[in-house]
């Protein structure tokens, strides 16, 4: 372990030292459909150096100073741009001047689910997204209807990703120790990612059932005005963890419908 770079708790920091997982995360790129890829959160770059070993353009988006001076000097004769910036707060229009490119990383887990919606902003240009999170986190991305995991970060990614949860990683791998294990998973956009109704909708309708889980569909969205002959469509009678995410979108098109035809 490099003694200088020291990990910053305000950060979230705990970097990889197990060279294996590293490369394992690595090897979780399909590489299909894309010949670039943003790393986030490099650290000392335990799976940077397993990137550029590939034939794609990598780019490590690093916020800690003392890292972006270690990966600066430590890769120098790679093929590997350094970017020192938060990811949160970068604009990433024309981001590798508009071609498609991938994110990976072992991600804080402080801000980890804000990366996966800022990620689905930019879901046109990102066909594939791999990574290290809590592990349930992860588990919860990737989680079916029927489970009391399943929750609004699930049918949100899942609308527009297929969604795999890959394997788990112990806390003894990491310096320091993280309290929890991480899992890692990969999202690989689906063919057709347009949802066909509006997507704010959409946005709305999920998360505004999820605040009241315990509840069925009829009662948690009653703030959407439902139509009396809305409100016998046997969907709202269930809860938000039974229905799929294509039942989720046909929901937010009924609502749509309904409202149409309740203000014509």
């Amino acid at each position: 372990m490099n003694k200088q770079v020291r990990a910053k708790k305000h950060l979230g920091q705990h970097f990889l030292k197990d060279e294996d997982v590293a490369k394992k995360i690595g090897d979780t790129l399909t590489l299909k459909g894309y010949k670039n890829v943003l790393e986030i959160g490099p650290g000392m770059g335990v799976l940077t150096k397993y990137l550029v070993e590939k034939d794609i353009e990598v780019i490590a988006m690093e916020l800690d100073r003392e890292s972006v001076t270690y990966l600066a000097k430590h890769f120098k004769n790679k093929k590997l741009q350094v970017i020192q910036a938060d990811f949160l707060k970068f604009d990433l229009e024309n981001f590798f001047n508009g071609e498609p490119y991938a994110i990976t990383g072992n991600f804080p887990y402080n801000i980890s689910t804000q990366i996966v919606f800022k990620m689905m902003e930019w879901k046109e240009q990102i066909p594939e997204f791999t990574g290290m999170f809590q592990k349930e986190v992860a588990q919860r991305i990737c989680e079916k209807e029927g489970s009391k995991a399943y929750g609004i970060m699930s049918v949100l990614v899942q609308a527009y990703y297929h969604a795999e949860y890959l394997f788990t990683v112990p806390p003894t791998v990491f310096q320091p120790p993280p309290k929890v294990d991480s899992g890692v998973l990969r999202l690989i956009r689906k063919e057709d990612f347009s949802l066909p109704c509006n997507e704010k909708m959409f946005f709305k309708v999920v998360k505004t059932a999820f605040q009241q889980r315990r509840k069925t569909m009829r009662n948690s969205l009653k703030s959407f005005n439902l139509s009396d002959k809305l409100k016998e469509d046997t969907i709202f009678g269930q809860r938000p963890e039974q229905l799929s995410v294509s039942q989720f979108i046909t929901l937010t098109q009924k609502l749509e419908e309904d409202a149409v035809s309740t203000n014509s």
